[in-house]
């Protein structure tokens, strides 16, 4: 668990499930319908945890309730690149207009769809919580990534933030 989340679990009244969800494209819900003021998805947003078991909660200091979240919390729905090489900088903007600019505190991770092969890009924002890199955004990953060798021989594509290089995938032997 994150180290706040105990103590914040331990002193608010529990609410075992608010009716509130996260759908994959980042969309808010409420009672089945969606929240349409961005402004309140926001807020909610900043309330936000996620525990060891993968559960998502929203904790105030007088209640905390569970909510579902289908893929992840945030969508990065922008890219900015600066710099080149090692030093080069990836920043990207989520739906709730969160920026973050990837390196060792924010990692990338490309998860794989055992049954179809597709790649599901994430970004951290904080605390365990990612936001879904959009294809689109993705795409330009790939088109500024870079090949290189690693030191068992496999060819691997990523691209450098921050001084970290982040694998995006591997790319089948010769």
């Amino acid at each position: 668990m994150p180290s706040d989340l105990p103590v914040a679990l331990g002193r608010t009244p529990t609410l075992e499930q608010y009716d509130i969800r996260i759908a994959r494209d980042g969309t808010w819900f409420h009672n089945g319908d969606p929240i349409r003021r961005i402004e309140l998805a926001k807020l909610f947003s900043t309330v936000l945890k996620r525990d060891d078991d993968d559960d998502y909660w929203l904790i105030t200091p007088v209640e905390r309730g569970r909510i579902v979240v289908d893929d992840a919390p945030f969508v990065a729905v922008e890219m900015t690149v600066a710099g080149s090489g090692a030093d080069q900088v990836l920043s990207f903007r989520t739906n709730l207009d969160h920026w973050v600019e990837a390196g060792p505190e924010h990692p990338i991770r490309v998860a794989v769809n055992p049954e179809t092969g597709e790649p599901a890009p994430y970004i951290e924002i904080r605390s365990r919580l990612e936001a879904l890199i959009l294809r689109p955004v993705f795409y330009d990953m790939v088109e500024r990534s870079e090949t290189r060798q690693t030191e068992t021989g496999e060819s691997e594509v990523g691209l450098w933030s921050n001084k970290v290089f982040f694998t995006l995938g591997r790319l089948p032997g010769d």
